[in-house]
């Protein structure tokens, strides 16, 4: 049987995570908590990808101001990682993945970009998807994974499919991205068909990708050569120059690359996906009581359900009330009406402002 070449893992990691406070910090953002028991979602992540005869060991990008939770973390799963790519300032994804394009040994080698934060249940169903869209990402196109839409979702953006790819089984082209849109045409969307979401998982060769850069945002990738050429080493970890870094555009993948450039793919997942973008996102995919609480930590409910309840530090109870979202960190509580995860980054915001 012929075997697949070897699929090197970019993996995400610079997020400031605030949607999530006040668990969640600029010290300790999302991908470092464990909000599904023992495991955070990045080491989660490093799992996803430890199969030795699909994938080499993982490239990091992530935040100088990090490196110590990621040490400690990928040591606790036991992952050695190829490089730890630390980015002197925040700059969104699009130059993130372009460090990682440049420190590929080999140009042609393929590239699987993911975030830290998201979470895959149905992991057999995500490698199938990988495995198939190999052979396309080979030919040059730059596949992204579109998950199947189970409701008019406003917090993610959209893939339109066009025409299946010749000689592959899963993939077509992708017609359009689609801004996070409004409800009303987030339905028309779905009652269309042929809408995925956009899970921001993406698998391309690396040159294909600094090959699109150099047509689309040149701008990012000057900068970004120039930052991984006058980079500093220390053991595995790379320190870009920060000067250089810091000149490049703050973009993002969908904006400067994907949207514009022309051999893009979409191949369609439904893998249990979800980006945990919020405590209501974290509420549907949480286990629940017979009352549909979701419990973390310690509370006791008397007469309430359908509530979301973090409490790790100190006990919370509960009498008679209903779709709350409570949460409790250090000496921090916050609670608000289910639905309403939207206005968290703004109580953060306020809160901060006060201290």
């Amino acid at each position: 049987m012929h075997s697949n070449p070897l699929i090197t893992p970019v993996i995400l990691s610079g997020g400031s995570g605030t949607r999530l406070w006040p668990l969640s910090t600029p010290e300790k953002p999302k991908q470092f908590l464990n909000l599904f028991g023992p495991l955070s979602m990045f080491q989660l992540t490093l799992q996803r990808c430890a199969d030795q005869s699909l994938y080499r060991n993982p490239v990091i990008v992530g935040s100088a101001s990090h490196i110590e939770l990621l040490r400690d973390q990928m040591q606790e799963v036991g992952v050695m990682s190829g490089d730890i790519i630390l980015e002197p300032c925040p700059r969104n994804t699009a130059p993130a993945i372009a460090l990682a394009a440049l420190s590929a040994e080999n140009p042609t080698d393929l590239l699987l970009v993911m975030p830290s934060d998201h979470m895959i249940e149905n992991l057999a169903a995500f490698r199938k998807s990988v495995i198939a869209s190999i052979p396309v990402a080979q030919s040059r196109w730059l596949v992204t994974f579109g998950i199947e839409a189970t409701g008019p979702a406003t917090g993610y953006g959209y893939i339109k499919q066009g025409d299946r790819i010749v000689g592959s089984a899963r993939s077509l082209s992708a017609r359009k991205f689609v801004e996070k849109p409004n409800r009303e045409n987030a339905e028309k969307m779905l009652a269309e068909g042929g809408y995925h979401w956009n899970a921001g998982i993406f698998l391309f060769r690396a040159d294909s990708y600094l090959a699109a850069m150099e047509q689309y945002a040149p701008e990012i990738l000057a900068a970004c050569r120039s930052a991984m050429d006058k980079h500093q080493s220390d053991g595995d970890i790379c320190y870009p120059d920060p000067d250089a870094f810091a000149s490049a555009p703050c973009d993002s993948i969908d904006y400067a690359i994907m949207e514009r450039a022309d051999k893009v793919a979409v191949t369609p997942v439904n893998p249990g996906w979800s980006d945990v973008g919020s405590w209501d996102a974290l509420f549907d995919i949480s286990n629940k009581d017979e009352h549909s609480n979701a419990i973390v930590g310690n509370a006791v409910t008397i007469d309430s359900g359908n509530n979301l309840i973090h409490s790790e530090d100190i006990q919370v109870a509960v009498h008679g009330v209903n779709d709350l979202i409570i949460v409790t960190h250090g000496n921090k509580v916050m609670i608000l009406p289910r639905g309403q995860s939207q206005n968290v980054k703004a109580i953060a915001q306020t809160v901060e402002a006060e201290d």
